[in-house]
């Protein structure tokens, strides 16, 4: 399976939470899976640090690094065909969040089912692991 993390997902994944569900963890811990993060997740980590709703380490780039090697994640680019794909989405009144429409868009494009606890992903079409 090909996986791709929201970043909520991201963070109770490295930083246990109880939050995490069973399935969720269990996809994870599956070394026969591959576990993508988004190039779009830093910069989501970068500007809800900086407004004060995550407490982050200082640099972020080797946290990322860091646990990027240790967990064996993939990073996954955000492409032109990425970008392109979200003019291709629903637009709902009640979720109009870029990062989430990013995820979407690339999770359609590659192919990936996204680790999420958020049941507003149901409504695009793709595969939710949770």
């Amino acid at each position: 399976m090909r996986l791709l993390l929201d970043t909520h997902a991201l963070l109770w994944w490295i930083n246990p939470h109880e939050r995490m569900s069973p399935r969720a963890l269990q996809v994870l811990a599956d070394g026969g899976n591959e576990v993508f993060i988004s190039t779009i997740t830093p910069w989501e980590v970068a500007i809800k640090a900086a407004i004060g709703r995550f407490d982050m380490p200082r640099p972020l780039g080797p946290f990322f690094e860091r646990e990027i090697a240790a967990n064996g994640i993939l990073v996954l680019a955000v492409e032109l065909d990425h970008a392109v794909a979200v003019r291709e989405l629903p637009m709902f009144a009640d979720h109009r969040d870029p990062f989430d429409r990013m995820l979407v868009a690339q999770a359609r494009t590659e192919g990936l089912a996204l680790v999420s606890a958020d049941r507003n992903f149901d409504r695009y079409g793709i595969e939710r692991v949770w």
